[in-house]
């Protein structure tokens, strides 16, 4: 099937450079062409060029959508969310309105350990169509890659129970899903930490290993959650069974996490608020993204993630949405590509790419996506016609996503 996407005002993400990611003054380099047409074959980018161009290449089509004047983009690609939930808190919300804090909320029984609670009381079928629900939204708000980490579980059961419904996801869902197991999220209640901390190592990622249910392997690496010794210890077990390392980290503190997470070669270290500038230093020159999550500071009234000290000083940077029910309810990643540049002082062209290429290499996957290439999966959207890429971040609530296309077909 060879699709033509004709009459685009504007191609952005042409990358023909291959680059899995983008650090420093890359960042602010987005390669774009005017009056231009994009073609797919057989679910992947076969070509594009200039519109004045394409006639007399005399090429046959199967189908030809018209742009009509809209951009078009890769898709967006978030790499940290927490998607497979029971119910909402919005409780906790009004909470936080009264003054309560994200950790005082916690050290009461709060937070994680309430979604837990829930979920518990949940079948898999419930649990999957409440996140089939969210995906399909984050899909349809132009989000092509997610990543779906468990944590909500807490006990062996639950936590098989969260990783099943993402590998459900995985097989219906054209959207590129990648999971991660996400035990040491809190400590159940029922255990001691290091009762917990035991179970995770000795029988949960054991299972989880046996079964193949996860790719990565994360860590609530934080004050008042696991120690760097802990986080250590679950990491070197989980690469015993082929999961690479993506850390919850200095969130809450400057805690030791993006220590721990450079030296296991962690693909990414998300959150990243409370980091200070020795931690900059420590990501210098590693294989390691820092991911920050803007919607999250947003929500609970947190500082924000240095980004643009972090871009200076040479390193790439990638965001994503965090979407869960307690931090972040929310999965549009043009929002939070609106916040990395209000909140971040992310230029446009810095934040698109954080939430694209870098974002997919956070996932372990710009090889495959985020960016427009020839090669790549075919997953962009057409944009309703705007008049530049600085109105994507710049009209923060405006709906701009036309038109969804996943693996080269449309999704409706």
């Amino acid at each position: 099937m060879r699709t033509l996407i004709s009459n685009i005002k504007t191609l952005v993400g042409i990358d023909t450079e291959l680059k899995p990611r983008l650090q420093g003054a890359e960042m602010s380099r987005l390669g774009q062409m005017d009056d231009a047409w994009l073609l797919v074959e057989d679910g992947r980018i076969a070509s594009f060029g200039l519109m004045a161009d394409w006639a007399a290449r005399g090429e046959h089509v199967d189908v030809e959508v018209d742009a009509a004047g809209g951009m078009v983009l890769p898709s967006w690609c978030d790499p940290h969310t927490h998607i497979v939930y029971a119910g909402s808190r919005e409780a906790e919300f009004v909470d936080k309105i009264r003054g309560m804090s994200y950790a005082e909320i916690a050290r009461r029984g709060g937070g994680i350990l309430n979604s837990a609670d829930l979920l518990h009381t949940m079948s898999e079928d419930q649990l999957y169509e409440q996140a089939l629900a969210r995906a399909r939204e984050m899909m349809l708000k132009g989000t092509g890659c997610i990543e779906i980490k468990s944590g909500y579980g807490l006990n062996p059961d639950d936590e098989l129970k969260m990783l099943r419904v993402i590998r459900r996801m995985k097989e219906t869902l054209p959207v590129r899903i990648v999971s991660t197991f996400l035990g040491a999220h809190a400590v159940g209640r029922q255990y001691t930490q290091p009762e917990y901390v035991d179970l995770i190592v000795n029988e949960m990622i054991p299972e989880v290993g046996r079964q193949r249910l996860a790719e990565y392997i994360d860590v609530f690496c934080d004050t008042g959650f696991f120690t760097p010794e802990e986080t250590a210890r679950i990491l070197e077990a989980g690469a015993r069974w082929g999961m690479q390392p993506k850390i919850h980290a200095d969130e809450l503190a400057s805690s030791g996490g993006v220590e721990v997470g450079v030296a296991h070669r962690a693909l990414s270290v998300d959150h990243l608020e409370s980091m200070a500038d020795e931690q900059i230093e420590t990501l210098r020159g590693s294989v390691t993204m820092p991911t920050a999550l803007p919607g999250t500071s947003f929500f609970l009234n947190m500082p924000f993630a240095p980004a643009r000290k972090m871009i200076d000083a040479g390193l790439g940077v990638a965001v994503a949405s965090d979407y869960n029910p307690g931090s972040t309810p929310s999965g549009d990643m043009k929002f939070v590509v609106s916040l990395a540049c209000i909140k971040l002082r992310l230029l446009p062209e810095e934040a698109i790419n954080a939430a694209t290429i870098n974002s997919a290499y956070a996932m372990g996957l710009s090889r495959d996506y985020g960016s427009i290439a020839v090669g790549k999966v075919a997953n962009f959207f057409i944009t309703q016609p705007i008049p530049s890429v600085s109105f994507i971040p710049y009209a923060y609530t405006t709906p701009i996503v036309s038109r969804v296309f996943l693996k080269g077909k449309e999704v409706i």
